[in-house]
Parts: structure tokens; sequence; C-alpha cells
């Protein structure tokens, strides 16, 4: 029987097979996928084969797991050589970000954007605490609509506390699988308690001496919406380690420069310092905004080149 993995704590697994049914899972063996270092096996959204095993405990064993649409990965925290599978088989990813207590990075944002993009995921930044702007965040929130809009992506404003675009938010979600990120203290726990009043997920302020939330999550969960559709909720992560992109393949991932690249004198440009390069070109222009360019270089002066 098929089933679907709803949670993942290392040894153990929920899954709902397709009657709905809860159960207890585990893997017996290893399992080896598509050559993938990874140090979870099993990931949240995975379709599985199960097969009973306690029947009075009502627990089965994953036997088979089915080829994976897609999936996203981070490095993993006890391992930077080693991957952890956030989640698999998902429609979009939607990234909770704010201008205020605490500000999120335009460069996490980034990482976040090149991350779904190396795995063909489509991205919605959702700015929450709107409520909190004073002008010069307004002034902030347009900006950085502008900038992402203008290279595919959609961008909301949202304010949970005061209950505004909450619901257009919303709408986003009915009939898909989509996974939700976001530093701790953006919103992201409080966002699911107003669809799931009944979880009570515990929520966190922002830690005073660093400025950043304070880790809730600790293992992705997947939740079915009463609107249809699933969301999945995934530990707050600080710095999302992007996993085995080349420098030289860093690029295709900016959409902006992705269209451009062909366009360079050289084939292997990496867009810094080379003559003939359409991309640097466009910058100056005022085509490709210079904050996504700087965003890009910083980037790429932190990506390791693999020696093999």
């Amino acid at each position: 029987m098929k089933a679907i993995v709803y949670k993942s704590t290392g040894s153990w697994y929920v899954v709902q097979n397709e009657e709905g049914t809860v159960l207890n899972a585990r893997i017996l063996g290893k399992f080896k996928i598509d050559g993938l270092t990874s140090t979870n096996p099993i990931a949240v959204g995975d379709v599985v084969t199960i097969a009973a095993e306690n029947e009075l405990e009502g627990s089965v064993t994953i036997t088979e797991i089915d080829d994976r649409r897609n999936y996203i990965t981070r490095t993993s925290p006890a391992n930077k050589h080693k991957h952890h599978i956030i989640a698999s088989n998902i429609d979009q990813s939607l990234l909770f970000a704010t201008l205020k207590d605490p500000k999120t990075s335009q460069g996490f944002i980034d990482r976040f954007l090149i991350t779904s993009e190396a795995y063909r995921i489509p991205s919605i930044i959702v700015f929450n605490k709107s409520d909190l702007y004073k002008e010069k965040e307004q002034e902030k929130f347009v900006e950085v609509k502008s900038i992402y809009e203008a290279i595919g992506y959609k961008v909301m404003g949202m304010s949970i506390e005061k209950n505004i675009g909450v619901d257009a938010v919303k709408d986003l979600l009915k009939g898909k699988t989509t996974l939700l990120s976001g530093h701790s203290g953006v919103g992201k726990s409080s966002f699911i308690n107003t669809i799931f009043p009944e979880l009570q997920l515990k929520t966190q302020d922002v830690s005073g001496w660093s400025g950043k939330g304070l880790h809730t999550t600790t293992f992705a969960e997947m939740f079915n919406l009463p609107f249809g559709g699933r969301v999945i909720d995934t530990p707050g992560i600080r710095e999302l380690g992007l996993v085995d992109i080349p420098k030289q393949e860093l690029s295709h991932y900016f959409p902006e420069m992705r269209q451009l690249i062909n366009d360079c004198q050289f084939n292997n440009c990496i867009h810094t310092n080379e003559p003939g390069c359409a991309v640097k070109a466009a910058v100056e222009a005022g085509i490709i905004h210079i904050d996504r360019y700087i965003s890009y270089c910083t980037i790429l002066d932190k990506t390791e080149e693999k020696s093999y």
C-alpha cells in the first residue's frame, strides 16, 4: 500500500496511507537514493510503499520509496559534506521574511531563492509584520517588491498580528503542497496557528542578544490544509547552506542573469572581471538591480570550489 511521509524524527516516521489513516512507520535496512549523500534516507513528502508490521500498535514498515518529483536540501548541521533533505515533492516554496524585528537580510532571501531555483521549485516571498512598518520600511518594501517582481517572483505583505493580507496568502496555498520557511521569529509558526488553531505550535520571541529568532521547530512536518492542499513546516533556518552549486553555475539560478549568459564573450564567464560580460553590462545599464548583483558576488565569494 502507498503512503505519504508527514513527519520524520530520525528513526520513526509518521505516514498517512491512501485511506487517510495515520500510522507510525520505520525502515528496514539501508536505502540508497540516486547516489545522494544525505543524512536522512526518507524525507517529509516522500511517497512510500508500506507493509503491515504490528497491527495492534498500528505500525508499518517502509519497503520502498517512489522516485521524487523534486526535493530541497540544506547542508547537514552535523557534517558540511553531507546533505539533509528538508522535504520532497513540493509544488511551491513560501519564504517568510520581515523588514523589522528581526530584519531578514537580502542575502538570506537570495540564498533561499537560489536553492529553490536549483531544485525547480517556484517561490513566493511574504513580508510579515507590516503593522510595524514606519515610512522607511514602507519605502523599503515597495523597493524590494519591485526588485523581485521584476524577475518573476510573487511578493506579498502581511500582518498576522492585525490580520491584514493573511487570507490572500492562504489562497495561494489551496490545492498545493507548499514548503514554508524563514528565520525563526518572522511569524511562520504564528501563520500556521491561524490555519490550525488546535495545533498551538510553539512560537518564539526574537532573542534580544542576537536580534535573531530562536529555534523552535526541530523536524520538518507536513499538515493537511482544511481547504485542500498541504503545508510543510521547516525548522527555522539560520543559515541556508547552498548545496553543490559550482561557481560556474551560480548565475543560472538568478533568472535575470540566466537569460543573458549566452550573450557573454566567454562561455565560462562568471560575471566578475571578464571582458565582454553581458551581465555586468546589464548591471551598468540598470537592467539588473545592483543589489542583486552585489548579492551574487557575495555568494560567489563564499562558494567553495570542489577539488576532484
